[in-house]
């Protein structure tokens, strides 16, 4: 009896996890934010395999783990954005056809994509293997290490001079393409490879060994920017495997 509730724990421990990350997100502290979307990964991946080994697989489970996903690595990331892009738009008086002070809110069109990303998930049969479009998860981890790269790369934006300060204007209107392309990824009609191994061999398991053997140094040469590298070269590993396979 008790064991059937296992996984939905393990679930319910990362939608908390969301909640923690978004209060950190307002909070302007994006380094404990990405923490707890990590820490929400990685319950993510224990949930449901805990619910195949014990076999106690429900339609509730299901749909709380959208619902717990939809926090986690849709709205978590979309508050870090939105925190950030506040303190760069007030900080430059960056304005856009006068709406300076709405552009941050552009973040949450991203929560929205994730939504229905994760809705198109539960109804498409097609992602047993893999996936088709980019994961929410893999997505939050970009947006939040990016973030946490750059607060650390550039200087504090309330101390630089006004000058220094306009500098940070390309910054944001890249940031407002970022989400709208990654918006547009987490629903794309493009198959992306899951790490899931039918055999340990090279052969059929090429793209992923060779995604596997380049994290490392990714990390090690790039820090936590690293963590938004691996996930844009595994974008790119998936369009060349999808390439390949056709």
């Amino acid at each position: 009896m008790f064991k059937k509730h296992i996984p939905n724990t393990i679930t319910c421990l990362n939608l908390i996890s969301g909640c923690i990350a978004t209060f950190w997100a307002f909070e302007g502290d994006y380094q404990m934010a990405l923490l707890f979307i990590i820490i929400g990964a990685v319950f993510d991946f224990f949930d449901g395999m805990t619910a195949r080994l014990l076999h106690v697989s429900s339609p509730i489970g299901k749909e709380l783990d959208s619902l717990a996903d939809v926090i986690t690595f849709g709205f978590a990331p979309s508050a870090i954005i939105f925190s950030y892009l506040t303190e760069l738009c007030a900080a430059t008086n960056f304005s856009l056809f006068t709406l300076d002070s709405t552009i941050p809110y552009l973040a949450f069109v991203l929560a929205a994509f994730s939504a229905v990303r994760l809705a198109k998930f539960n109804l498409d049969e097609r992602q047993a293997m893999g996936f088709i479009g980019l994961p929410t998860p893999a997505n939050a981890l970009f947006w939040g290490s990016l973030i946490v790269g750059l607060t650390e790369m550039m200087p504090d934006i309330a101390t630089v001079s006004y000058f220094d300060q306009m500098s940070y204007t390309p910054l944001i209107v890249c940031i407002i393409a970022g989400i709208f392309i990654s918006s547009n990824l987490l629903i794309a009609e493009i198959p992306m490879f899951a790490l899931k191994f039918k055999t340990w061999g090279w052969k059929g398991n090429e793209i992923k060994f060779i995604f596997l053997l380049t994290c490392i140094p990714m990390l090690l040469l790039l820090g936590i920017v690293g963590l938004a590298a691996i996930i844009a070269w595994y974008v790119i590993l998936s369009v060349i495997s999808n390439r390949i396979s056709k």
